[in-house]
């Protein structure tokens, strides 16, 4: 029976949890170690995989993106002439050795398993997330929390460090986003069948699948435990959409930031409940807990009534243990856009687990109170985790600095700044576009994403000849525009556009135009229409023959969001404008595989969020690993990563204060847009535009160099978990 629990692979990093075939993939025997990496989303970040299920068939990767669909839908006919074929034969032995390679290594040294060795009473690091971006064919992510807990495994994945994800698998996901012929945001909602996608049901002793329960007011609700491998991670996700509950509760885990209240408060609560005894199901017994963002706040109640009500400890002494095995990130700096309930709502569903130690609800309440003393303010989930955390972190230094500040009156007995900062990062190998991956290789050496912290980056950019880093941006930038007309084909055709117009198409986006992009979630701060402020000195610039521009928009709005939705309909109607037409691109359905293209085809990343509320931000990031160059308002991670000569800033360059939000938002407008104009008009466009004999951008370039140099190894998610594990994970996994 012990087989059935979760354990290391002796000598390795790996976690292994069993899991319960569900598929229909039949394999021949010669290829048969496809089913496993299949189902490990390493193939994700590794090109010579994706090829290889490309050469299986090509038509079919290319619609589905997804290897087990693939698998799925192959008659098995299709395998005879790839049986017989060397080449073919040749790249999957190639590819399952570099595989098993990758899971097999041994621990990485200093960043072995956290408190000791695999098999000692300590154990790994659980992460717990709302939203979880591997891929774009697992969509249970919205944006950029999503795609940070996403690159998280991986980067811990790659550096050996033992983690497990948890998070929910929601059966209709976040939005797909369709934009109709009048510009207004469509919401579809596909129902996934979780069969068909890279995840399987987690097995317990009996080799059957698991379920776990929470339980609510007057009732239990269950939730079946899938699993997603990402490399040597794997990610439990939880799903209530089955029989065993009341048809009711089936839709728990149904949408992502769905927009109920109460059902959002339903959804943490299982969450946060059903997360812990999905981990002691498996016989996981973590040695740190990790929040990332507050929507999982729950499990601490959940860990606190284990200790009192399994044990002999008091309700104080139990906080005070889980306070310290536990790190809280936190990603919000505004009071407003923190997780808040009613109180009287979350006392149903405190009740229970009060009884069972003890106590009164109320001392579960007020750890809740965002201001002391307020017995009828909502629950704050952000300030119940703050209490009772040992580490907690902002995701840049101003994050940390505007944090301190917004929630001292909370953390008033942990002395004077107790949020510390650990900047974002992002998956170089995964965001890293194809002809930028080749000139790295061909420059660097293999393997040089294991050394990116180590080695003297900016010496090895340095020897890549100038027209050879040019010539791979072109080539990536021609890629954008393919998709983006590929894209927007499909939207036109489906708005009812002629065939001359469809034609029309085929001649828009130029490589050789400076492109601008900007993609991000619609939400008011971040201020998507601040570039077009001034719509006629922005027009000038568009249509300039000799120095044109372009620019390349995507995103989302809530469901919830009318001002945001307003705002897609505004900028979307500019886009089809007759002088702005094939200037302007609105990319609908924003997601990875969007975001992908955006970043590794762009030449100028624009981030205009009013500061202080872009608590970090990571696009920006993915942009410079291919060269983009940031023109950023200095919030959020620029200010750290800025140093004039990687890019350019918007607007003030003075020091944040606490303060910095109640400052007039139109005059704070009107200031950021005369920088944004003045800089475009004379510094970004002429940098561009001016050329040697060879026909290259000898200063943009230059600048292109620097920005790789000063930002891929100092926010990479390889730096980002190693601060994690030498400030946090160790330091708390000693403390029990």
């Amino acid at each position: 029976m012990a087989g059935y629990r979760a354990r290391w692979r002796e000598g390795t990093s790996q976690m292994h949890i069993p899991c319960v075939s569900v598929a229909d993939i039949e394999l021949p025997r010669e290829v048969s170690a496809l089913y496993e990496l299949a189902y490990n989303f390493w193939w994700s970040w590794t090109p010579s995989a994706r090829r290889l299920f490309n050469t299986i068939d090509s038509v079919a990767w290319a619609h589905y993106r997804n290897p087990v669909e693939l698998l799925i839908n192959l008659e098995p006919s299709h395998w005879e002439p790839l049986l017989n074929n060397e080449t073919f034969m040749g790249t999957y032995a190639s590819v399952i050795g570099e595989f098993e390679r990758y899971m097999n290594v041994h621990d990485h040294g200093s960043l072995s398993p956290v408190g000791g060795s695999k098999g000692s009473q300590h154990g790994p690091v659980a992460y717990f997330c709302m939203e979880f971006g591997m891929h774009e064919c697992l969509p249970v992510y919205s944006g950029g929390l999503g795609i940070l807990g996403g690159d998280f495994l991986k980067g811990a994945s790659d550096l050996g460090v033992p983690l497990v994800g948890v998070g929910m698998l929601y059966r209709r996901s976040y939005f797909h986003q369709t934009i109709d012929a009048e510009g207004h945001q469509q919401h579809i909602y596909p129902v996934l069948d979780f069969n068909r996608l890279p995840v399987r049901p987690a097995a317990g002793p009996t080799g059957r699948e698991i379920q776990v329960s929470a339980v609510l007011p007057g009732r239990q609700v269950f939730a079946k435990v899938w699993v997603a491998q990402v490399g040597r991670v794997p990610l439990l996700l939880l799903d209530t959409d089955i029989t065993t509950n009341d048809p009711a509760d089936r839709p728990i885990s149904g949408i992502l930031y769905v927009r109920g209240r109460l059902m959002r408060l339903v959804q943490e609560f299982v969450l946060g409940v059903a997360g812990v005894r999905a981990l002691r199901a498996l016989d996981i017994a973590p040695a740190v807990w990790h929040l990332n963002e507050g929507h999982s706040g729950f499990l601490q109640v959940e860990r606190m009534c284990e200790l009192v009500s399994g044990g002999s400890l008091s309700f104080a002494e139990a906080a005070r243990r889980v306070a310290r095995t536990t790190v809280f990130t936190t990603h919000t700096p505004v009071p407003a856009g923190n997780e808040a309930f009613d109180r009287s709502q979350v006392q149903h569903y405190l009740d229970e687990p009060a009884r069972e130690m003890g106590l009164d609800s109320e001392t579960l309440l007020r750890l809740g109170e965002s201001e002391a003393g307020s017995p009828d303010a909502p629950f704050n989930l952000s300030a119940f985790v703050l209490r009772t955390s040992g580490f907690i972190n902002g995701v840049s230094a101003i994050h940390a600095r505007i944090s301190n500040d917004m929630w001292s009156h909370v953390l008033s007995e942990h002395g004077s700044d107790p949020i510390q900062s650990v900047s974002n990062g992002v998956h170089i190998p995964t965001w890293l576009g194809p002809r930028m991956l080749d000139i790295f290789n061909e420059t660097f050496g293999w393997g040089w994403t294991e050394q990116v912290l180590d080695t003297g980056l900016s010496d090895l950019v340095e020897r890549i000849p100038d027209d050879k880093l040019w010539q791979a941006h072109i080539a990536q930038k021609e890629r954008l525009g393919r998709f983006i007309r590929a894209s927007l084909l499909r939207q036109f055709a489906r708005h009812g556009h002629c065939p001359d117009t469809l034609r029309e198409l085929q001649n828009w986006f130029s490589p050789q135009a400076l492109t601008i992009g900007f993609a991000r979630r619609f939400a008011s701060y971040k201020r998507a229409e601040l570039l077009f402020r001034e719509i006629d000195r922005l027009r000038r610039l568009l249509i300039d023959e000799g120095r044109p521009i372009q620019i390349v928009l995507a995103g989302k709005a809530h469901p919830a969001d009318r001002s945001g939705q307003e705002l897609v309909r505004h900028l979307f109607g500019l886009t089809q404008l007759n002088d702005l037409r094939g200037r302007v691109f609105f990319l609908e359905n924003y997601d990875i595989r969007v975001a992908r293209a955006m970043v590794q085809g762009s030449d100028l990343w624009l981030n205009t969020p009013r500061r202080p509320q872009e608590a970090s931000g990571t696009s920006g990031m993915k942009a410079a690993l291919n060269g983009a160059l940031n023109f950023s308002v200095l919030d959020g991670w620029w200010p750290e990563a800025f140093n004039g000569q990687n890019g350019w800033s918007i607007g003030p360059d003075q020091d944040i204060q606490g303060d910095e939000h109640v400052r007039d938002e139109h005059a704070r407008d009107e200031e950021d847009a005369a920088s944004l104009y003045s800089q475009l008009e004379n510094e970004i466009i002429p940098t561009y535009y001016d050329r040697d004999q060879r026909g290259i951008p000898a200063r943009w370039v230059r600048m292109m160099k620097n920005s790789i140099a000063a930002i891929m190894p100092r926010f990479s998610s390889r730096y980002m978990v190693r601060q994690y594990t030498e400030r946090a994970y160790r330091l708390l996994s000693t403390s029990r």
